[in-house]
């Protein structure tokens, strides 16, 4: 009697039955495989997201992370004026050391400085070069790839620094020897933590010190003696 039973089971189930669940099925594979498509999609367009935003600000940022360094923080409107305030009067040439985006250079150069930058991230000295052939200024606005810590200051009369508070001190052993007589300091944001500044321009984190070479001579020998 099983067999009988078991067979009219079977021709119960009818050929359009069959084809409803075989499109049910199907759906749901395909809905599974759209889902997945559509998670690598989304996958893909972070991956290539991130890519490009380190691209572009990763030279921009990771000098930042290096124990002694300059990081690039562009300087205010109020700081360059500061700056060019304090060197009202003087001429020739000019170092920006930690140049950045170069407006501190560009700024002294329409003001008659033969002005240089040098600054270790290269896409920030390629974009000043870019920013100086673009105002007319490439003749007497140079910028260079170096590190601030293995350049010459001596043929300088004027060196600027936008330094941080951790690097002052190592700085200023630096430039005790290495400035050209009758030369200039000025330093933006932070002091050097031993120079007597013979004027300062603004307040806070806008605020300038101008050091002259004659004093820190002075300042040398005392030490000495």
């Amino acid at each position: 009697m099983a067999a009988p039973l078991e067979k009219s089971r079977e021709s119960a189930v009818s050929p359009a039955a069959c084809e409803i669940c075989e499109q049910i099925s199907g759906s749901g594979v395909d809905a599974l495989e759209s889902k997945a498509k559509s998670e690598k999609v989304i996958l893909g367009i972070f991956a290539a997201t991130f890519v490009t935003f380190y691209a572009i600000s990763g030279p921009f940022i990771t000098p930042g992370l290096r124990r002694i360094c300059l990081p690039f923080v562009p300087a205010t409107p109020k700081q360059v004026q500061n700056v060019m305030t304090l060197l009202r009067g003087r001429r020739g040439s000019l170092l920006d050391i930690g140049s950045g985006d170069g407006r501190i250079v560009l700024e002294a150069a329409k003001q008659g400085f033969q002005a240089n930058g040098v600054e270790l991230n290269l896409w920030l000295v390629l974009f000043s070069r870019f920013k100086a052939k673009r105002l007319g200024l490439s003749s007497n606005a140079k910028f260079f790839r170096k590190n601030l810590w293995k350049t010459d200051m001596s043929p300088y009369a004027n060196v600027i620094v936008f330094g941080t508070e951790q690097m002052m001190g190592k700085l200023e052993e630096k430039l005790q020897s290495g400035l050209k007589p009758g030369s200039c300091v000025v330093a933006c944001r932070f002091p050097f933590p031993n120079w007597p500044p013979v004027k300062t321009e603004g307040e806070g984190v806008d605020q300038a010190w101008l050091y002259q070479q004659e004093k820190l001579n002075d300042l040398g020998k005392k030490k000495h003696h």
